[in-house]
């Protein structure tokens, strides 16, 4: 037995090529499952047991065709009854908890145990004194073979994004005010999670934070105030552990970690995101990224429901998912065009109906007809479908007046008095779509929701009180408008009168930098930060470094950035997906997931990675902003946050910030 984090070939992880995405399936895959092939039990069947965080944590990162080859034949729950198996060997996967020591001690002591023997690993760290209950049980101590610290606590969401699964992260840290014990609980499993990520790719980073703001020395700073640093703090100690611990941790930093929250853009949850993978999570009834759609019946019955997973083994989504849904559209229809050009069988099909536009009914008669191309045209068609669902909703709704709209308001060309002519002239628009049209002006203008002014404004709109609480809750995340501003000397009043403007952009127009699609000028405030780190040109004063970086990382502190990169000595190899390219070979071990292994493939020269991590909800847009920035900048970006929420989702928690004890279907918008 060894108690250990688990090292199986950790000098392969740090400074290499892989997706977060990557290493974390190997390491379950390999360094977890397969480590526990020993000796005679090479051949034979293992049971699989975790909890309820640990098997989603698995189902992010693998398949379970994955875990079979493996050797894994049945996976189990830990807190429901099982069958014993005591010819076979067991491998846990648990959090590090009292109540999952006492059922492992359960299973595995008395005369008749349900496995043979037990190799068990840990997500993150194991309190000591959980160890010492495991060790003084004589009986279970000669049943386990592997005694293990994974850190591993985390839900690879994408190739370059992950989540800690925080979902009342919003509710929990910047609702009560009065009562910080379960915020204090909140932010010190968020350290733990978001230090595996770390363990994990054996990068040690520079720790940056979003400062505390107060406005003069007798205002007080709240707990609110300080959730950046805190969280920064908490996996700065994590991270000296693992440094002490953890065999190849790297001693000295690697990589850059910027933690901010929520607040520091209100707008990016809000506004409608016009590309396609957000168009599908904020327009169709998805659950998480299943999407279900009908199909025709293979036996000339009724149509049959299918659901279809939206994620990277498609790589039609790959390619398309953050793409403007003008052009998402257009390349779909390309596509079919090519096809049907391509192939003689299609060209008959398409001939038979004369030209024109292939409805999704059409594509299902020619997979029926060309059997050999079922696969191609079945994703072609899927993403046809779906294409054709989001226009028809953007067209029905009216989206492309209120998206134009909302760009306007963001970006200082619209103000209230547009807002209030679009209400009362379109009063057919979805309560949602007002509500968040009325947030996006409270972020920009939170003066005009005080007192009268508010109430008036949601009686345009035709809002209820219900929606008045995510409103004000908007506000209260922000802070409330300073009044204390205006008592200044009257010089500094009357020479301020002269630089009053009636409308106010919440951004700079950056559209000048790159072609754009129509309603697609709106870009995240992480845009900008990003870039700022990596040009080392963040203010030190209000992003402070836990490890104040040394000159030779970014240059001298008077002279500024000496070298946006990183020294020659710390490139590594980084990617830039370019997903249409022939697939490569399968060298690499990820032969059972070609998008994986071509997104490994496919790394060129990069700088040190850039994580980013919003404590509060991370949006597409956001997700976006960081494939994006890994092109442009040479250096490969992963974002982190407690989770990832759409619009809906969003409003949903806002509402919960000052409700009492609700669920969260309780106040679904």
């Amino acid at each position: 037995m060894s108690m250990s984090d688990s090292d199986s070939s950790s000098s392969s992880y740090g400074a290499d090529s892989r997706s977060l995405k990557q290493v974390s399936r190997e390491r379950l895959l390999h360094e977890m499952l397969r480590s526990a092939k020993t000796g005679d039990s090479k051949s034979t069947w293992k049971v699989l047991i975790m909890d309820k965080l640990t098997v989603k944590i698995m189902s992010h990162s693998c398949k379970m065709a994955d875990i079979t080859d493996e050797g894994v034949s049945l996976v189990e729950d830990i807190y429901k009854r099982r069958q014993p198996l005591p010819a076979m060997d067991a491998i846990y996967f648990i959090q590090p908890t009292k109540d999952n020591i006492t059922m492992f001690l359960s299973d595995m002591s008395g005369r008749k145990p349900l496995y043979r023997k037990a190799f068990v690993f840990f997500s993150s760290p194991i309190a000591r004194e959980l160890v010492m209950e495991i060790k003084k049980d004589a009986q279970v101590l000669p049943r386990i073979g592997a005694l293990r610290e994974m850190n591993l606590e985390y839900f690879t969401i994408d190739t370059q994004g992950f989540i800690t699964n925080n979902e009342r992260a919003l509710e929990e840290l910047f609702g009560d005010e009065e009562n910080n014990r379960k915020a204090v609980a909140c932010l010190n499993v968020m350290a733990t999670r978001i230090a595996t990520v770390f363990a994990s790719l054996r990068e040690f980073p520079f720790v940056r934070f979003r400062a505390a703001k107060s406005l003069d020395a007798t205002t007080m700073t709240t707990f609110h105030d300080l959730i950046s640093t805190k969280l920064a703090a908490g996996v700065w100690d994590c991270l000296m552990k693992y440094k002490k611990t953890i065999p190849n941790f790297p001693q000295t930093e690697t990589c850059e970690l910027l933690i901010i929250d929520r607040t520091i853009d209100q707008i990016a949850p809000l506004i409608h995101e016009w590309t396609y993978d957000a168009m599908c999570h904020d327009l169709l009834n998805m659950e998480g990224n299943k999407f279900v759609h009908e199909v025709p019946s293979k036996t000339g019955g009724p149509p049959e429901r299918k659901e279809v997973l939206l994620e990277d083994h498609d790589p039609i989504w790959v390619e398309l998912r953050h793409a403007h849904i003008a052009d998402a559209s257009e390349r779909l229809h390309e596509k079919m065009t090519s096809f049907i050009s391509k192939n003689k069988a299609a060209q008959i099909q398409h001939g038979s109906r004369g030209s024109g536009e292939m409805s999704t009914r059409d594509l299902q008669k020619m997979v029926q007809a060309l059997p050999q191309y079922s696969e191609q045209i079945d994703k072609l068609s899927l993403h046809v479908e779906i294409a054709g669902k989001i226009n028809r909703i953007i067209r029905e709704s009216g989206l492309r007046e209120l998206g134009q709209l909302e760009q306007d308001l963001v970006f200082g060309d619209a103000g209230t008095k547009e807002v209030i002519k679009f209400l009362t002239t379109n009063e057919d628009t979805t309560r949602e779509n007002k509500l968040r049209l009325l947030m996006i002006l409270a972020s920009i203008y939170p003066e005009k929701f005080e007192g009268e002014k508010g109430l008036n404004l949601m009686k345009v709109a035709r809002l209820t009180d219900d929606d008045a609480i995510a409103i004000n809750n908007l506000r209260m995340l922000e802070g409330e408008p300073d009044t204390k501003k205006t008592s200044m000397s009257s010089f500094a009043l009357k020479f301020d009168m002269h630089k009053v403007k009636k409308k106010r952009a919440a951004r700079k127009d950056r559209s000048g930098e790159e072609e754009t699609w129509q309603l697609s000028r709106f870009y995240p405030i992480i845009e900008e930060l990003i870039e700022k780190v990596s040009k080392n040109e963040l203010s030190k004063q209000d992003y402070p470094c836990l490890n104040d970086p040394s000159p030779s990382f970014h240059g001298t502190p008077l002279a500024g950035p000496v070298n946006h990169h990183p020294p020659a000595h710390s490139m590594r190899s980084r990617r830039t997906p370019t997903w249409a390219k022939p697939r490569g070979s399968d060298d690499d071990g990820y032969s059972s997931d070609p998008v994986l292994r071509h997104a490994s493939s496919d790394f060129k020269k990069m700088g040190q990675r850039i994580f980013v991590f919003i404590v509060g909800g991370a949006t597409r847009s956001e997700l976006r902003t960081c494939h994006k920035l890994t092109g442009k900048l040479r250096r490969e970006v992963i974002l982190g946050s407690s989770s990832i929420d759409d619009p809906a989702q969003y409003i949903t928690k806002l509402k919960m910030l000052t409700a009492q004890e609700p669920s969260l279907d309780d106040l679904q918008i």
